[in-house]
């Protein structure tokens, strides 16, 4: 036996054991908060019919990228009813989009912290690698012991193991916005919160949605995991499936959870991307061509921008 051994297990269990007894209440106010969330968007989810919610997240499809991904979308969907999966799916995207929205929620701000600030940067950044490194699994223990089971250690999980792409994707995106235009803004008197605002934030749009993209991906990937700590939904019959050696009712849950990560991917990645329907509008039916025969006419100055001068 090795005679020195790093107490780490030991601190550890020290400081868990030190927030339940000192944040046991504020605990509870989480574990309530998120847990009425999930109700609340499991109850929109599971409530209407089965095709109600289809026709709604097809148009989704459609607006995102066309009729293509719709007509997809409402196959894939239709399978899933098919094999008698629905309401463990809507179980099983309720905690995807809770998940999801508290993990972007933190995630954006957070990266334009680590964006706009040198020392922030370098302290959030090892804090993602442990995030990102660590096994799923070995957040479940303290998440069991703070929240106790049921959905919400599968919620506070989920939001650790994927918030960090949304991070590094939001500080990329800003860092890589051209130098020279937010000095233009700069010129032009505008301040930090607008330069943002207007400038930093619209332009960095593609690399954050890319980012949103991979936090409800790997939500998606927790979704097993989260099964083991009492979560349900289509996690819960995979863990099932396990523990009875049953292929058959492993495959269908599976399939359900394939198909549900191919329409969000591809809906947020046509979100991010910039790559939506063509729509042509009467205003660009109805303009003139421009004169190429004659010297340019001098572009009107912008009002905005003309104010802050």
């Amino acid at each position: 036996m090795n005679e020195f051994r790093l107490p780490l297990g030991e601190i550890a269990e020290g400081a868990i054991d030190v927030l339940t007894d000192v944040l046991d209440g504020l605990f509870d106010v989480i574990r309530a908060i998120f847990a009425g969330f999930y109700d609340l968007v499991d109850l929109v989810l599971s409530t209407p019919p089965f095709w109600a919610v289809i026709v709604v997240i097809a148009a989704l499809a459609w607006f995102a990228k066309g009729w293509k991904l719709a007509v997809g979308t409402v196959a894939g969907l239709v399978v899933i009813v098919g094999v008698d999966q629905w309401e463990n799916a809507m179980d099983t995207l309720a905690l995807v989009l809770v998940s999801s929205a508290i993990a972007v929620v933190v995630a954006i701000p957070l990266g334009i912290l680590a964006a706009r600030n040198d020392v922030a940067s370098r302290v959030i950044r090892p804090i993602l690698d442990f995030m990102q490194t660590m096994p799923a699994f070995v957040y479940l223990i303290p998440a069991l012991i703070l929240f106790r089971v049921g959905v919400v250690p599968g919620i506070v999980a989920t939001i650790v193991f994927a918030m960090a792409p949304g991070v590094r994707l939001t500080e990329l995106g800003i860092r890589g916005v051209d130098r020279e235009v937010v000095e233009a803004g700069q010129a032009f008197g505008s301040s930090p919160w607008r330069i943002l605002r207007q400038i930093q934030l619209p332009l960095a749009m593609p690399s954050i949605m890319a980012g949103v993209n991979q936090v409800i991906m790997l939500s998606l990937s927790m979704v097993v995991i989260a099964g083991m700590v009492g979560a349900g939904g289509l996690g819960g019959d995979v863990v099932q499936s396990l523990t009875r050696i049953d292929v058959g009712l492993g495959f269908e849950a599976g399939l359900s959870v394939v198909i549900l990560a191919i329409v969000l991917d591809r809906i947020t990645g046509a979100f991010g991307s910039g790559d939506r329907r063509p729509r042509r509008t009467k205003r660009a039916d109805a303009a003139p061509a421009r004169r190429t025969d004659g010297p340019a006419e001098p572009a009107e100055r912008d009002p905005e921008l003309a104010s802050t001068t």
